[in-house]
């Protein structure tokens, strides 16, 4: 291609055009600049676009002669982009333009001169490498996040010991399991392993910045855990020091020693025991029972007195106007005209007939017969929930359930909060008086003493408010309270949610009653269909 008059010249790695004006000269454009440039060794250089269709115009309308810049040497370029939280480097580069071209070298030396010194991905830095210019960002190094230690794990090396602190799932529920007869374990018996806390690992920045992990939290066995010794050759092993029945604690298991009788009648008289109570047999008329941990029955309680620390397990019934109170569970196969009060959860195997019952948790009747066990007549208070497959009976009188109740939670958040109160008191106190020797003068040197005093007293009410949100908490969870039946309501029945009533003067199918989020009563069926209850 000629296109007499147009000449291009280098200086300095930038390419000029230089045209002459030439009447013989066709018309000129873009492409044709571009094909004179390659002929002339320009072609692999950076053209300047704008540049050259401006000079292709001019070329073709102007009569003077003129010079232009249209192209330039470009050596490759590298762009390194580090996250905010040096965690990771992308890097980016364009390709040469007849200048330097970048050999792998170039990419090594970049990120070092970026401060990246660790976590370099060779092999993507390779590939990047090898695709050629006007690569996109490639992720070429990556930190370490640091792994935090693991707390310190109680393993118990005894199958499920009787557990003394009963964890509430997300819904407010005990979970009850039925433990059955009573497991012993022997003198130096393994009874569980302390697992201690990992420092965790350290990580890395990209730019080599050691990140500190947290460490696990250090927890040892819990002090003077009665019946268990930690093993002398073993400081992380806990053993049986004297034989009875394991129970499970925070941090720990003790042994409960075990009194077994055969019966509980007026020739053995009433017992009062420190630690568990087994009886084969019988309860009778008038009989007490009382003991720190457990109290299992064999046969039937007639009309005795049983209370205990712990569960209150019972094989046969309960009659006779009989009172159970434990700490615990209470379970039993039915109760007849009889009070039981449980600190977690009540449980009949078949049906509970006249009574009243009381569980800071739940009531479950039914347990072994899903198909014909009733609560009929008395009342029956929980926090959470009361479940049985049929309620009432026609025959019976009305019964009274209220659910969303724990008197021992309110009683103790009214406490808290009368103690936060006086708390507050003593720290507000504690900043007059601070103010007062800040404006007045301190010639004794008792503001350093106060200011230290006030802050005590803040933490000490800051850890009252923090105890006060926890009981908000669970108290909160009494809202979702709900009577589940599993086949019907089949008598008259009075159901209060706090200050809500219910009056059940109908039959009901399977289905559950509880308060809606307008805070009225209302039955949802089998089927998901609420209608509500006035």
């Amino acid at each position: 291609m000629d296109l007499p008059g147009i000449s291009f010249s280098e200086t300095d790695g930038q390419v000029f055009l230089r045209c002459e004006p030439a009447l013989e000269r066709a018309p000129v454009d873009s492409a044709a600049l571009k094909t004179l440039l390659t002929l002339a060794g320009f072609g692999d250089l950076l053209l300047h676009e704008e540049a050259i269709a401006s000079a292709a115009r001019d070329c073709t309308n102007t009569q003077e002669p003129f010079e232009r810049l249209v192209a330039q040497r470009s050596d490759a370029a590298i762009q390194i982009q580090i996250a905010p939280d040096e965690m990771a480097a992308d890097i980016s580069f364009t390709s040469a333009h007849g200048g330097k071209a970048l050999a792998m070298e170039d990419l090594m030396r970049a990120l070092v001169e970026a401060g990246v010194l660790f976590g370099v991905d060779e092999a993507a830095l390779q590939q990047a490498w090898a695709c050629g210019g006007d690569a996109g960002p490639v992720r070429v190094a990556r930190g370490v996040s640091p792994e935090d230690g693991m707390d310190t794990v109680f393993e118990e090396l005894i199958p499920e010991p009787i557990d003394r602190a009963p964890k509430l799932d997300e819904n407010g529920l005990i979970d009850y399991r039925e433990h059955g007869c009573i497991a012993m374990v022997q003198s130096g018996a393994p009874l569980m392993r302390r697992i201690p806390p990992t420092p965790g690992v350290v990580g890395h920045s990209i730019r080599g910045r050691v990140l500190a992990p947290h460490a696990g939290h250090d927890e040892p066995f819990a002090a003077a855990l009665a019946g268990a010794q930690v093993a002398s050759n073993d400081p992380n092993l806990l053993q049986a020091a004297v034989s009875g029945m394991p129970v499970r604690v925070k941090s720990g298991i003790m042994i409960e020693p075990i009194l077994r009788v055969a019966e509980v009648n007026m020739t053995t008289g009433n017992i009062h025991y420190d630690g568990t109570v087994q009886i084969d047999g019988d309860v009778l008329q008038s009989m007490k029972v009382q003991a720190s941990g457990d109290i299992v029955v064999g046969g039937m309680v007639d009309g005795g007195l049983l209370e205990a620390g712990g569960n209150i397990k019972v094989t046969g019934g309960v009659i006779a106007h009989a009172k159970l109170r434990a700490g615990g569970s209470v379970s039993a196969r039915f109760a007849q005209g009889v009070h039981i009060y449980a600190g977690t959860v009540i449980a009949l195997d078949d049906m509970a007939l006249e009574c009243e019952l009381q569980s800071l948790n739940q009531i479950i009747i039914g347990v072994a017969a899903p198909t014909r066990g009733r609560l009929i007549g008395g009342s029956a208070t929980a926090m959470m929930l009361i479940k049985t497959p049929l309620l009432g009976s026609a025959k019976a009188g009305v019964m009274q359930l209220v659910l969303g109740a724990n008197p021992e939670l309110e009683a103790k958040y009214q406490a808290l909060q009368e103690r936060a109160a006086k708390e507050k008191l003593v720290e507000e106190n504690l900043e007059k008086i601070a103010k007062q020797l800040t404006a007045t003068g301190d010639p004794k040197g008792l503001l350093e003493r106060v200011k230290a005093s006030r802050a005590h007293a803040v933490q000490v009410w800051g850890k009252s408010l923090v105890e006060l949100a926890e009981l908000e908490k669970q108290i909160a969870l009494g809202r979702a309270a709900r009577v589940e039946v599993g086949i019907g309501v089949v008598g008259a029945a009075d159901i209060l949610f706090g200050k809500l009533k219910a009056r059940l003067r109908q039959e009901f199918g399977a289905g559950n009653f509880s308060v809606d989020a307008d805070g009225q009563v209302v039955f949802i069926d089998a089927g998901g269909f609420a209608v509500p209850i006035l």
